[in-house]
């Protein structure tokens, strides 16, 4: 989370508190607030401590959220933390582009070829994207496919290869996240990821999507998680 605090001339700042957080091997943790005391030398000390309150932490909360520019969410907002942006689009044709040096691929570079729906999340500087085998707004339980294209993984994570990763991962950067992603060149598949399930596979899917209108969404594959665990996913990292 970015938290910005103006320093004006006419004001001070004192160490007067220090927030001390304890972890077990596991998961536990607790936190306890301490006053700064000054010892009889002038050298600060930490005074006996006391266990957080919730008005500290909402005080705390509120001033490192103060400066936090507020957003009016679209409709295809599907999640958003301080670090975290999922959204989805919806079913429409664009231009693809393939390096590399399959012959075939580069025979279908440029070529205006129809998508099904996606669902693409950026978590810190990281792009994930999933398909949709329906044209509406998913659910939480809505089951997602993988996202038909090379330079993505199995779990959807993009290798950034010539993409231009945008400076920010605000609502109004997801133009340029989508542009950047497919105005990249698709050179190649990454790990062992079952990208489609179509007869002809990678090259022979998108080779029969040349000239027509929609995508082909039964050659999609599982990608055996929901929209809310594959949200879950970049939450946790």
């Amino acid at each position: 989370m970015k938290a910005y605090i103006d320093i004006g001339a006419n004001r001070e700042f004192k160490l007067r508190e220090a927030v001390l957080v304890y972890r077990t091997g596991g998961d536990g943790a607790f936190a306890s607030l301490h006053k700064v005391e000054q010892s009889q030398d002038g050298a600060p000390y930490l005074a006996a401590g006391e266990l957080l309150n919730t008005a500290f932490v909402r005080t705390l909360a509120e001033g490192l959220g103060a400066r936090v520019k507020p957003e009016i969410l679209p409709d295809n907002i599907l999640a958003r933390t301080p670090d975290l942006l999922v959204w989805w689009s919806r079913p429409q044709c664009r231009v693809m582009f393939f390096g590399g040096t399959d012959e075939q691929a580069r025979k279908l570079n440029g070529l205006v070829l129809p998508h099904p729906a996606l669902v693409f999340k950026v978590a810190g500087r990281d792009l994930s994207v999933r398909a949709l085998a329906t044209t509406s707004r998913p659910a939480g339980n809505s089951p997602l496919k993988t996202a038909p294209y090379w330079n993505t993984d199995n779990r959807g994570l993009v290798c950034p290869g010539t993409m231009r990763v945008p400076e920010s991962s605000d609502v109004s950067s997801i133009p340029q996240w989508q542009a950047a992603y497919f105005q990249s060149n698709f050179t190649h598949a990454v790990g062992a990821v079952r990208l489609t399930n179509h007869p002809g596979g990678f090259i022979g899917l998108w080779r029969s999507l040349a000239n027509r209108k929609r995508f082909a969404v039964r050659y999609l594959t599982d990608a055996g998680e929901t929209l809310e665990e594959f949200v879950a996913r970049g939450a946790d990292r």
